[in-house]
C-alpha cells in the first residue's frame, strides 16, 4: 500500500474522530462555549465532509448520508430539548442502524459486510476470483463462514450501541465525548479479531486450498480434488510369488 493510499485512509478518519473531540475542547475550554454549542459545532467539519464526498464523487455513499442524517437530527433534537447527552447517544445510532442492517442483509441471503471483506481476501489475484466463484456455487462451509463475518459486525455493532448510551446518561459529558470514541475502537478491534478468528481466516485458507487444486488440475487434468493418484511399485516377496506362478 503506498503513503497517498494510506493518507487517503486515514483522513476521513482524522477528519471524523479527531477533529469533532479537538474542536468540541477548544470550542468548550478556550472559547468558553456551552456544552451543547460546542458539540453542535464541532460536529460540523464531518458534515461538511460528508455533503463534499457526496458532491465530488456524484454519488451518494449510504453509510455517509446515513451518518449526516443522525447528526442532524440529533442536533436539531438536542436543540429542542436542551439535552447535550442526546447528541452524544445519537452517535450509537448510527451504529445501531449499520448493525441491524447487516443482520437484516445476513436473513435475506445477502451479507452486506463480503463487500468489504472480499478485497482483502481477493487481493486482486484473478485465481483467487475465481475459486471465491467456486467456493460460493459449491461450498456450504465458505457460505456460511462469509455469513459469520457479517453476523459478527452486527453483533458487535449493536453491543457498541447500548454501552454507548449507558454511558452517555451515566458518565459526565466531557468524559463520553472522548470515551465514546475509545469504545468505538475497541468495538473495530473486536470486531477485526473474532471475524477474522471465526470467518475470514477459515475463509482464506478454503481460498487458498481451492486456488491450489485448481492450479494442480490445470496441470494434470485427471487430478482429483484431494491428490493424485499414486502408484506403489510392487514389493520384492510379491515378484517372487509372481515369477513361481509363472514357472
Amino acid at each position: 500500500m503506498t503513503t497517498n493510499t494510506k493518507r487517503a485512509k486515514l483522513a476521513p478518519l482524522l477528519v471524523d474522530v479527531a477533529v469533532p473531540v479537538g474542536g468540541y475542547y477548544l470550542l468548550k475550554d478556550a472559547f468558553g462555549m456551552s456544552t451543547l454549542a460546542a458539540l453542535g459545532w464541532s460536529s460540523v467539519v464531518p458534515a461538511l465532509r460528508t455533503v463534499w464526498s457526496a458532491v465530488r464523487e456524484r454519488r451518494l455513499n449510504a453509510l455517509a448520508a446515513l451518518i449526516l442524517f443522525v447528526n442532524v437530527v440529533g442536533l436539531l433534537l438536542s436543540l429542542v430539548a436542551g439535552d447535550p447527552r442526546l447528541m452524544l447517544a445519537k452517535d450509537s445510532g448510527v451504529s445501531s442502524a449499520i448493525g441491524i442492517g447487516i443482520l437484516v442483509s445476513v436473513a435475506l441471503g445477502r451479507p452486506m459486510m463480503t463487500e468489504g471483506m472480499k478485497p482483502w481476501l481477493l487481493k486482486g489475484d484473478a485465481a483467487r476470483e475465481a475459486a471465491w466463484a467456486r467456493l460460493v456455487a459449491g461450498s456450504a462451509d465458505f457460505r456460511r463462514a462469509e455469513k459469520v463475518f457479517s453476523v459478527v459486525w452486527g453483533v458487535v455493532l449493536l453491543g457498541e450501541c447500548v454501552v454507548r448510551v449507558v454511558g452517555a446518561y451515566t458518565l459526565p459529558v466531557d468524559t463520553m465525548v472522548w470515551l465514546g470514541n475509545v469504545i468505538m475502537i475497541a468495538a473495530m478491534v473486536i470486531g477485526f479479531l473474532v471475524s477474522g478468528a471465526l470467518a475470514a481466516g477459515p475463509m482464506t485458507r478454503m481460498l487458498l486450498a481451492e486456488t491450489s487444486r485448481a492450479d494442480r488440475t490445470a496441470i494434470d487434468p485427471t487430478a482429483t480434488a484431494t491428490d493424485r493418484t499414486t502408484v506403489t511399485p510392487p514389493s520384492a516377496s510379491a515378484l517372487a510369488v509372481a515369477g513361481a506362478a509363472a514357472e
